[in-house]
This record gives structure tokens, sequence and C-alpha cells, in this order.
């Protein structure tokens, strides 16, 4: 276990009718003018909007709103932010909606603070040192961006998917939590939600420092968890307790808490980002293609990690085969979770590209992280090729 640093303020609101307490969260922490940002209708069609708009104004806050926000967000939505906030002398954000909402608002609070372009953050050329602080009402458990200091965001022109992780400025202030107001989800987002937070404990668990028993016994804890409540949840999606327990874990997946003490890895992120930046896949659904790929070609080169996860958290017998073998079962019960429980595709002729240029797939990820990259093993061009092609 390595020395780490953990800080992780965020104060989460859980429960029914929470978001009616959001003006109350937003005013405690320092708003008087709040952007109140959004995706796409369903926060205005469900009235969630409005609730969160009123119990803002009812605390005395001016708000101004900003809709629009797509799956796999994009720089335009965060230069308009900028605009708007600096324009309307706007102190705080306010964003209801799932990852790619919040991940906008991040985007939004460190690049009004910048004389700079916020994309400078993104390529590592300069660093976060203060932000506009953020709530969020959540509406989609998936990304954990409500409890997490990381945000993605694509740049249109170059068609580059990139992250930041900046724990100590840009974790949100609050994060309210209402599993009720998941009901009307539909099945894919769920599903792609669950696979999501998933790949987020497993880029912690694959990983090479030694003696992380309490992390290890955490994630597969919350991984054997979210199977089993996500088969409740696909089976029944008003169970109120299922879908609470979902949420919870995907706050938990990526808040930090299951990666402390050990040296995360993020290969499968990294190589679906390629993916869902050229063909706009739904995060979750290519990582649903990309992470048992990824697992596959690992099997075979580094395979005890796999092994264990196949034992401990999809009950592979400890006796079953060789450490390869073990893993290789592993992998086959994990994808048939992912496949028919979930309904998510598990090749990418099943996510609907019939025929991925892998060779430009693997250019570009080389081009944005290096000639290697991965702490788990590392990814040269000739590895991701191979992962991309156990993906067909």
């Amino acid at each position: 276990m390595i020395d780490f640093t953990f800080y992780s303020p965020t104060e989460f609101v859980f429960g029914k009718d929470t978001e009616e307490k959001s003006g109350q969260l937003a005013k405690r922490y320092g708003a008087s003018k709040a952007l109140v940002i959004y995706g796409g209708g369903s926060a205005v069609k469900s009235g969630l909007l409005d609730r969160v708009v009123k119990a803002l104004e009812e605390q005395g806050i001016h708000t101004s709103t900003m809709g629009g926000v797509r799956p796999n967000p994009t720089d335009g939505k965060v230069y308009e932010g900028i605009e708007k906030v600096k324009n309307e002398g706007l102190d705080f954000i306010v964003a209801v909606g799932g990852g790619s909402v919040i991940d906008t608002a991040k985007a939004i609070a460190c690049g009004v603070k910048y004389a700079g372009d916020f994309w400078d953050f993104f390529i590592g050329k300069a660093k976060v040192d203060e932000a506009l602080p953020v709530g969020v009402v959540l509406t989609i458990p998936a990304a954990g961006s409500e409890g997490s200091g990381n945000a993605v965001i694509t740049k249109e022109s170059t068609q580059q998917k990139l992250g930041i992780k900046q724990p100590m400025t840009l974790r949100p202030k609050f994060a309210v939590m209402n599993p009720a107001i998941t009901m009307t989800l539909p099945a894919w987002h769920t599903a792609s939600g669950i696979c999501d937070m998933m790949i987020h404990i497993l880029e912690r668990y694959f990983t090479n420092t030694e003696n992380t028993e309490v992390g290890d016994r955490m994630c597969e804890g919350v991984l054997m968890a979210i199977i089993n409540e996500g088969r409740k949840v696909m089976a029944n999606p008003e169970d109120y307790d299922a879908r609470a327990n979902i949420m919870w874990s995907g706050m938990v997946a990526h808040n930090g808490t299951c990666g402390v003490g050990c040296i995360e890895d993020w290969s499968s992120h990294q190589l679906e980002h390629e993916v869902s930046a050229m063909y706009d896949v739904t995060h979750g659904a290519g990582l649903a293609v990309i992470t048992p790929a990824y697992m596959t070609f690992m099997a075979k080169h580094h395979p005890k990690r796999i092994a264990q996860f196949a034992e401990r958290v999809m009950g592979v017998a400890k006796d079953y085969g060789s450490e390869e073998e073990k893993a290789l079962e592993g992998i086959r019960l994990f994808k048939d979770f992912l496949h028919n429980d979930l309904k998510l595709p598990v090749t990418f002729k099943q996510l609907g590209i019939e025929n991925p240029d892998i060779p430009e797939m693997v250019r570009r990820l080389h081009v944005n992280k290096g000639n290697k990259f991965g702490f788990f093993y590392p990814i040269t061009p000739e590895v991701s090729e191979a992962i991309y092609q156990l993906g067909m």
C-alpha cells in the first residue's frame, strides 16, 4: 500500500424529494447568482428543473439557465457557459443531470477563473488552481462525477476526448441524490451507467500495488453489490431500494475511496475514449466492449488480478484450472452479465460499429497518451491494436 492524501469534502444529501433542498445547500456554500446547467429535455419534462430553480429562488438566489449539454460533452458548451457566467456575473454553478452535465459544469467552473483557454487544463498546459463552486442534482447514476474532482470533455475540432483530475478544486460542494428520479430512466441508460461504475472500480482494482487488502475487498464488495442490485433494477425499474443502492454505488465507485493506497490504471477508459470520440457511442456501452477485450488480453499477459476478480467477484472456483483459464472463465461470466442481464453490446458490431477504423483509433490514442501508457501493463500501439481487435 502506498502513501496517499485523500480529500473528499462533498456534502451528500440522499433520499426522496431531496432536490427541494438544493436552494438551502447552494446558499450555504455562498451562492447568490447561479448558473443552472442541464442536458436534454428530460429535466424540463419531468419538472425537475423547475423544482430546482424554485428551490434556489426561494433562497434569494438569482438563476440563469443553460441547457443542451449532450452525452460525450463537447467544448462548445463549455465556452458558451464561460461567456454566460462572465457576462452575467454569476458566482455558482448547479448541474442538474448526469456525468456529461456535471463535467461540463466543472470545465466551466475552472475556465471562468483562468485567463487562457480552458482546454489548457485538459492537455496538461495549465493546472487548476481555483474554480467556481459547483453543486449537483444527480439524475443518472453512472459517471460518479457528483463525488469526484474529475471531468472529461471532447474537443470537437480535433475529436480529442480528454480528462482532468483535480480533487482539491473540482469536487462538488454538494450532491443531491434522489433515487426516485432515476426510475423513469430508459433501460439503456440504466445499464450503461451500471457498466460505467463497474469499470470505474476495475480501473482501481487492476493495480500492481501490493498489500491493498482493504481496497481490494471494498472493490470486490461493491462490484458484487452492483451485480446483485443491477439485476433487480433491470427486472423492476421501480424498485426504489435497488435504485438507491445503484445510485450510491456509482458515487462510491468514483470518489476515490476504492483506490486509496494504490496506483490506479485507467487504460480501459483511455482505449474507450477514442471509440466514443470517433463514433459518438454511449460511454458505458463502449466500455462493455473494450474492458472485456482488455481483460482478455491481460488474461494471457498479466493474469493474476483478472483471476482474482474471477474468483472473488464472479464466483469461479479457486481450483479452476490455471490462472489464465480462471481469468478467462471470469471474463466469460462478466460478459454474460453485461450482455444477457444488462442487454449491453460486447462486440463492436453489437455496438453498431461494423468496421471500426482500428489503425486510426490506435493513432489518435497514442497521439493523446504517448507511445506507452498504463500502470497495470504497458499499452503500446501493438497492445492497443490487439485489444481493439479482441473487441471484434
